[in-house]
């Protein structure tokens, strides 16, 4: 059998349960997982073992009818298409300010200690959406209207009155290369024909973004050089253009992206939302993470990371 790499999504497939619980059950070890990136990675050959090693419970207790219940009803559980709220928390986005709100949710009274699911915007409220995760957070620009979030919080969660709490504010721009020898001062030089590119994955914040200037400026994709070619982080998207493989991307400016090879353009003040369904927003660990965003030691955290700004942090946005 070829020992192919497989996503949380492609494992849950294969064993018909959901994402949620293809993490959870990473966490608690009964299935080996490994990073690559900012991603979660599980090799065919580990989702083969934890089937085998599943018959082989099975065969063991099937014996006796009074040993045998409790493992079938265990893995009717697992496989149903239950709500997996009951047994893990899912916080879905990609920004580290998730990664210490979910500490601080581990340590509140009313908190639970929570999962991480690092999807792009999009895809985080397509989550949220279906069932797979408890918290969506995004920072998705619709050029038609200017707004963030909201449109599309109604566009892909019809039907579903959700709630939209702000994050933080923060600064999208241009990197190139330092001393900028190209002399790109904004979106519009993406339409000359010697400038390339190094873009972010589909659904992500930085990539709709990028797509809706595109798009007000009339330039199309298919004469970009380089559009095609991704990196799933902000430090692949440096790193091509310190090497020389492209002439400039966008994301956000970050301390950490402040390196001596690459300089840094602002180009558009963007926001950063936590978004939660409307019908769970009264329950105590939401009511928690609402306290936790408002609480001056959440913020005091925050401060440390430069770049954002926490004035409106835990107010809500908009009811949709």
């Amino acid at each position: 059998m070829e020992n192919k790499s497989l996503t949380p999504q492609e494992v849950a497939e294969i064993l018909k349960i959901s994402k949620c619980t293809v993490y959870e059950l990473i966490k608690r070890k009964d299935l080996n997982g490994y990073r690559v990136g900012n991603k979660v990675r599980v090799d065919m050959l580990d989702v083969e073992e934890y089937k085998n090693k599943s018959k082989s419970i099975k065969t063991k207790k099937s014996g006796n009818p009074e040993q045998a219940q409790p493992e079938r009803a265990a893995a009717a559980e697992l496989d149903s298409n239950r709500d997996d709220r009951r047994e893990s928390f899912t916080i879905c986005g990609q920004d580290s300010l998730l990664d210490i709100l979910c500490r601080h949710l581990g340590r509140h009274p009313r908190g639970v200690p929570a999962l991480r699911s690092y999807e792009s915007s999009y895809n985080a409220l397509y989550s949220l959406y279906r069932g797979d995760a408890n918290v969506a957070a995004a920072h998705i620009w619709d050029g038609k209207t200017g707004d963030y979030n909201i449109p599309y919080v109604e566009r892909m969660l019809p039907g579903i009155p959700s709630v939209i709490i702000r994050l933080a504010a923060r600064m999208q721009g241009i990197y190139v290369l330092k001393g900028n020898p190209r002399k790109i001062s904004g979106f519009e030089d993406l339409g000359r024909k010697n400038i390339s590119i190094i873009n972010r994955e589909p659904g992500s914040g930085s990539r709709i973004l990028l797509d809706e200037y595109l798009k007000k400026l009339g330039i199309s994709i298919s004469k970009i050089k380089g559009y095609e070619n991704e990196s799933n982080s902000p430090m692949g998207l440096t790193s091509a253009i310190a090497k020389g493989h492209a002439d400039m991307a966008v994301g956000l400016e970050l301390p950490f992206l402040k390196i001596r090879q690459i300089d840094f353009i602002p180009a558009h003040k963007e926001y950063y939302d936590v978004v939660i369904k409307k019908a769970h927003i009264d329950q105590p660990i939401y009511q928690a993470i609402l306290d936790i965003m408002k609480s001056e030691d959440f913020k005091m955290e925050m401060h440390g990371i430069n770049g954002y700004d926490l004035t409106d942090c835990g107010k809500i946005i908009a009811e949709t």
